[in-house]
């Protein structure tokens, strides 16, 4: 609906300043088309191959592919520069850039303007997809982002966005490039509905990027699914965190983040759930944890965070910590392992559920000892430590254990 929003209101301008439509094929130069072109124009790009590159858009103009044209860099050069407010790029195809250490290249490349849709494209075999620098209220949608990186050192993001604000990054399938979606210092936004995966490092990957809302994405099979550092007022709501699985992988990392929540997301099939250092304040409900590694892993530096209503089933440890104190509040958690009882039959377990295990503190201080998981010693450490607590943090306990999981 945004893209046809814009592209009507494109057309209503171009209409009411007698604006002209311009048909190009490749014989045509496009920059030279763009440079004689007004603003308000409509450049129709027909089918075909187009070995140009280094195209800079300076004039609000809207250009549309019909049946992806290609323009292709040549393994040498960008392709798109948008330098002018107002542009739309809609159904091209955008591929082989060059690399470079010195130019971040990329397919499209948005600098320093507002305004700027890019949608139905795809771009492909690019270091970097859409980039984005120093720009506002520009639109990402519903594009094919897909790159064949090997190593992060020769690799670029699919949507890379720094200094920005009031992005909207859309419907888009963004695979094969060090991070699916990277933010620096990106304000107001909002990722929306995309597929990120088989990344080499992040699906997402955000740093000092303030009241950010991510939803309805699904990142599957990266590096580590999503990680989220130095970065305050995150709403992460109604995502899918699957089979993001290493030996140094999890579904989200919070490194020094407050005041933010996560809630309703899946977590099913990754190697940590939640990895959370330094992080204050944050509101985990309503999640589902299943099938992980570990489904939280919280370092002792975290405090006044709330664990509430979220269900947690077959993972191997539900809970893990480094410190002996935790100041963080669990309740009304379903935990699959609880075996407590309910007397009154309020649904709520009368006695407190510790869901962290011997073992798991065992292993946070000796991660060798994970040889030994599911052996019948760590069975009897598990009964001994029930019967005669001494290892686990005391303080660590869902006082409110449920006894049916949460419909989610």
């Amino acid at each position: 609906m945004k893209v046809l929003t814009i592209l009507a209101s494109a057309l209503l301008f171009m209409l009411s300043s007698n604006a002209a439509t311009i048909t190009v094929n490749p014989k045509n130069n496009l920059q030279n088309v763009l440079d004689q072109a007004a603003a308000g124009d409509t450049i129709l790009v027909s089918k075909g191959t187009y070995t140009q590159s280094n195209i800079v858009v300076r004039k609000q103009v809207v250009i549309i592919g019909e049946d992806f044209p290609a323009f292709d860099g040549a393994l040498k050069n960008e392709v798109f520069i948008v330098a002018a407010r107002g542009v739309v790029l809609n159904g091209l195809q955008v591929q082989n850039t060059g690399r470079s250490s010195m130019v971040d290249m990329a397919g499209i490349k948005i600098q320093n303007t507002s305004n700027v849709t890019i949608t139905n494209c795809r771009i492909l075999n690019t270091t970097y997809g859409v980039y984005l620098q120093n720009s506002t209220t520009c639109t990402v949608e519903q594009n094919e982002i897909r790159s064949n990186a090997v190593d992060e050192l020769q690799a670029g993001n699919g949507v890379h966005a720094w200094k920005c604000n009031n992005l909207i990054i859309k419907g888009n399938s963004i695979t094969g490039h060090r991070d699916g979606v990277y933010f620096e210092f990106v304000t107001n936004s909002l990722v929306h509905r995309n597929n990120s995966h088989e990344n080499i490092r992040y699906g997402l990957h955000f740093m000092f990027s303030h009241n950010d809302t991510y939803s309805y994405n699904t990142f599957q099979n990266n590096g580590a699914g999503v990680a989220v550092m130095y970065t305050k007022g995150v709403t992460m709501y109604k995502n899918t965190f699957y089979h993001n699985w290493g030996d140094a992988s999890y579904a989200i990392l919070l490194k020094e983040i407050a005041d933010s929540r996560i809630e309703s997301n899946k977590f099913i099939k990754n190697t940590v759930g939640i990895f959370m250092e330094g992080s204050n304040r944050i509101h985990v409900a309503h999640n589902e944890f299943r099938d992980n590694g570990w489904a939280m892993r919280i370092q002792a530096s975290c405090d006044g965070n709330t664990f509430e209503k979220n269900n947690f089933m077959g993972n191997s440890f539900d809970v893990a910590t480094n410190g002996t104190v935790m100041l963080n509040i669990f309740r009304q958690n379903y935990w699959d392992k609880y075996d407590g009882y309910d007397l009154d039959r309020n649904g709520i377990g009368d006695i407190p559920y510790y869901p962290v295990s011997v073992y798991s503190v065992i292993t946070e201080r000796i991660p060798t000892a994970m040889i030994l998981y599911r052996s019948f010693l760590t069975n009897i450490m598990d009964q001994v430590e029930k019967v005669m607590p001494s290892i686990i943090p005391d303080q660590l306990k869902d006082d409110e254990p449920r006894m049916k999981k949460w419909k989610l």
